[in-house]
């Protein structure tokens, strides 16, 4: 099916981005530009810490880092374009430019999930199984674990904008919105979406909800492990192994449910716009500060650094 004699084929799409905010713009792009600053140094320093400090070449840690990179790239693909388009009226973005853009957000935002659950699997072998975690975590079944998240995630997304490509996008040609975020997207298609909605929901669940539910049972299992320590420094000691991640774990799916997992009044769309900020800048502004403030081997390593700055100084 293709568009009508009355209708034109979209070709590239208006990103509407601020409106109705133009006093505020200057301030607004400060506050990002320091944001992106500090998430893209944040996310950095971990990777560099992880890869170069002998002490946090473990697989917790390897973790982190890809998580680090994974945040990097999620930013990056949204908030370069969120400053280009703060000080004007709105952006013109090709069609397929903004498809990609979509398209590899999902990919560097969902890929998080699992990380953070094979982060949870880590946590579980390291409290309940500590004797065979040297031989299960070995180095070469880290990367396949990473890789596999990578692959799986693409291979997913990739089904479903497929789905995506099929449908016809004739008149309107703009979304309320600063960047190509799923839902807007799929609103401007003319053709029938129900298909979409089952593609959706089938991705949903692997993508989200399974590593969700892996996630509450490993810790499930983690918390009944821990009870059966018998002194109250053990039980203190194996939880602060784990509170980073869980804060991670909270962050992470407290802001994807805020955005993504409830209902808006379509009166009432353009409010996505601005919840998705959370997704967009507070988890990767986050990771940092919870593994840099939390972690005793990650605070080691940057007054190792700073010792060696200093003395070379």
């Amino acid at each position: 099916m293709m568009c009508t004699e009355n209708e034109t084929q979209i070709t590239q799409i208006r990103l509407l981005g601020f409106q109705g905010i133009q006093k505020y713009k200057p301030l607004l792009f400060i506050v990002f530009l320091l944001t992106y600053i500090f998430i893209l140094a944040g996310n950095l320093l971990i990777i560099l810490l992880v890869t170069t400090i002998d002490h946090l070449k473990t697989p917790m840690f390897y973790f982190v880092k890809n998580l680090s990179i994974a945040d990097i790239l999620q930013t990056t693909s949204v908030l370069p374009k969120v400053l280009d388009i703060i000080f004007v009226h709105e952006i013109f973005v090709s069609f397929w430019g903004c498809m990609i853009q979509m398209y590899l957000f999902c990919i560097f935002g969902f890929v998080q999930c699992y990380i953070i659950a094979v982060m949870s699997y880590d946590r579980y072998l390291a409290i309940c199984h500590p004797l065979r975690y040297a031989s299960l975590m070995r180095p070469d079944v880290c990367l396949c674990l990473v890789v596999g998240s990578w692959v799986l995630v693409s291979s997913f997304t990739s089904s479903e904008v497929v789905v995506i490509f099929q449908f016809n996008y004739c008149g309107l040609d703009y979304i309320d919105h600063f960047f190509c975020d799923f839902g807007p997207v799929v609103e401007l298609a003319t053709s029938d979406t129900s298909i979409l909605v089952l593609s959706d929901f089938i991705n949903g669940v692997f993508v989200i909800y399974v590593p969700f539910a892996f996630i509450i049972l490993t810790y499930l299992s983690i918390f009944y492990t821990i009870l059966k320590i018998s002194s109250t420094s053990g039980k203190r000691k194996a939880f602060s192994t784990c509170s980073s991640h869980l804060i991670t774990v909270g962050v992470y799916y407290g802001t994807l449910m805020t955005v993504y997992m409830t209902e808006v009044d379509v009166s009432k769309s353009y409010i996505n716009k601005y919840r998705s900020l959370l997704y967009l800048v507070v988890t990767p502004m986050m990771n940092p500060i919870i593994y840099s403030l939390r972690n005793k081997e990650l605070k080691r390593a940057m007054q190792k650094v700073r010792s060696r700055i200093c003395h070379n100084g």
